[in-house]
């Protein structure tokens, strides 16, 4: 099964080839509070753009090892591509932007990205 996800005018939209999670971190760093998105972490392989990056526009700061992907129509973020911690390739999805996943239900994490 997998699910899918856009920003709010459609513009940016994907598909991420897996089961859609249960589970989602929340983030206190300056970007993922002011955000306010619920992240669900997932491969290149499994992420599937379905529209043009010419749509996408992207900020990255710190140690540059994330790049925030936002619509340059909406300005909404519902995804991100980088390193995660272990040095693999990741996609990030900001499961506020996702179809179909009921957000009370999901078992949230807390990640304390203000203190790295």
């Amino acid at each position: 099964m997998s699910f899918r996800g856009s920003c709010h005018c459609g513009k940016v939209a994907y598909t991420v080839d897996e089961d859609p999670p249960t589970e989602a971190m929340a983030c206190n760093c300056s970007i993922c509070r002011r955000k306010g998105a619920l992240h669900h972490f997932t491969t290149p392989e499994r992420f599937r753009l379905e529209t043009s990056r010419g749509d996408i526009r992207t900020y990255e700061f710190n140690k540059h090892v994330v790049r925030h992907h936002f619509c340059t129509t909406c300005g909404c973020a519902p995804f991100a591509e980088g390193t995660g911690p272990g040095g693999q390739a990741m996609v990030e999805i900001n499961l506020r932007c996702a179809e179909g996943i009921d957000l009370e239900a999901l078992k949230v994490k807390p990640f304390d990205g203000a203190s790295l």
